[in-house]
């Protein structure tokens, strides 16, 4: 019974996506929807765009096996972003009326900044994209009870959102996180209420979650060897997933840049509380069946919250759960899909490979990379072994060695040249390799170094003579 309305809601998705479409005449409006999104619809796909599968089964089972200092690169890191990417980004970004974050690298900088910018932007989507597609199939796996493989479920899965992606772009994107938003907030308070009084209380839950250490946030004694890794991890989304594209392009679809501005903002907010009830879910499962689904953490953690709403709660409540996280997790991966692929074709295709394309042509072939890009994070998703929670994390790595610096100081700083910018990706991205390949063990995380060397790159080569004078540099 359950797997057809999940069915139904996917050919539902498909449907809106296709009614979505009927808006999408040039490749502006299937990237930044013709930058025309009132503050609801802005607020809501940055909420949804980030209440992904990490947040509903990674970021979840992490908590309830590490507690809330595990958990600190997402919620805490990841809503600290979209905040700061509001205030302190949104502003001088939409008004350089830009396609891509792509765009910007080679405004400000250079097109072999832009090219670079883009690859590294482009490959951090890869882990993302793939997490959510290993959801799908896990989703697919749990309300079939088995009769659906995980990988057959992860077909399925990236077929549907691409059908919807591919027809209707960020508009597809855009209405249905509108729908899916509402879904998940209505679906997740129900459910709290419900689980919470089945565990003794949301009172109880709290307690007891206390009393486990799980909400102890900042490292307890350790000195540097503590504080240097909770650092390295809060700092890897909050600042790296500032440079991603499908940030930006909720950012610059909107209508205005006073709207850009606050539905990040309230998106980021809105995320930061609804994060932290998959959370209670989770840890309320070990108060109501300890020794079932202390063995099931043991096994695979992602696999918690799932059945805690198959074997304790009726039906309409599975169905509302199930829709909220078929919500969650689709919202995601269109906009995950969509982001990589724009970027593809408009800071590499045009400008390096076929010069200048149509509009109609820039379109047909954008629609065409999503394909391919499709195909390629299933291929990855059906062959990687990290969970949900790591693979997210690991995505932003490379943006936040690479990509931070020279977006942040091309912004802020007028100094900030194509030789700083050169020499600060080079330091970044060669350290944190160095780092991931002969010491990652340390108690410094690779990336945090990577990013300190980042900044010393740009302040050293911007402070020096530069060796190219001729190449072109704008202040922004």
């Amino acid at each position: 019974m359950l797997i057809w309305f999940v069915v139904l809601y996917l050919l539902f998705s498909v449907g809106v996506g296709v009614y979505a479409a009927r808006r999408v005449h040039t490749s502006r409006d299937f990237v930044v929807a013709g930058r025309n999104l009132p503050l609801p619809v802005v607020t809501a796909t940055v909420f949804a765009t980030w209440f992904g599968a990490e947040t509903v089964l990674g970021i979840s089972a992490t908590f309830v096996q590490e507690g809330l200092g595990g958990v600190v690169a997402d919620p805490f890191g990841a809503s600290l972003c979209l905040i700061l990417a509001g205030l302190f980004f949104a502003p001088l970004l939409y008004r350089m009326n830009l396609l891509t974050i792509g765009d910007y690298y080679r405004a400000r900088y250079n097109r072999t900044v832009e090219l670079i910018m883009s690859i590294c932007i482009m490959l951090s989507y890869l882990g993302w994209v793939a997490a959510q597609v290993v959801a799908l199939g896990l989703v697919f796996n749990v309300v079939s009870n088995g009769v659906v493989t995980p990988q057959v479920g992860m077909v399925i899965g990236i077929s549907a959102v691409l059908a919807y992606t591919l027809v209707g772009g960020m508009w597809s994107v855009a209405l249905l996180d509108f729908v899916q938003m509402t879904v998940i907030m209505t679906a997740l308070l129900l459910i709290a209420v419900l689980i919470g009084g089945q565990a003794g209380g949301a009172g109880n839950v709290v307690m007891q979650a206390q009393t486990a250490g799980k909400l102890q946030l900042f490292p307890r004694g350790g000195g540097m060897e503590a504080w240097i890794p909770f650092v390295g991890a809060a700092v890897t989304m909050m600042l790296g997933s500032i440079p991603q594209q499908d940030v930006f392009q909720r950012i610059t679809s909107a209508r205005s840049e006073k709207i850009a501005v606050r539905g990040a903002v309230l998106g980021g907010v809105l995320y930061f509380a609804f994060a932290f009830i998959p959370m209670f879910l989770t840890f309320a499962a070990t108060l109501i069946d300890p020794q079932f689904f202390g063995e099931l953490i043991e096994r695979d953690s992602q696999r918690v919250l799932p059945s805690l709403i198959l074997n304790h709660t009726p039906l309409i409540v599975q169905i509302f759960f199930f829709g909220a996280l078929l919500s969650a997790i689709m919202s995601t991966a269109s906009a995950t899909l969509l982001a990589p692929s724009v970027m593809f074709t408009e800071n590499i295709l045009k400008h390096f490979a076929f010069g200048d394309m149509s509009d109609k042509q820039m379109l047909r072939t954008m629609r065409i990379i999503l394909l391919t890009f499709g195909v390629l994070v299933l291929w990855f998703a059906l062959n990687s072994e990290s969970s949900i929670f790591h693979m997210v994390e690991n995505a932003y790595k490379v943006t936040l060695v690479g990509a931070f610096v020279p977006l942040a100081f091309g912004l802020y700083w007028r100094r900030a040249n194509n030789q700083g910018a050169i020499l600060s990706i080079l330091l970044g991205l060669g350290s944190w390799l160095l780092m991931e390949l002969l010491t990652p063990q340390t108690y410094w995380p690779p990336q945090l170094v990577g990013l300190l060397m980042s900044v010393a790159g740009m302040l050293l080569g911007s402070s020096l003579p530069e060796f190219n004078k001729s190449a072109r540099h704008a202040n922004v």
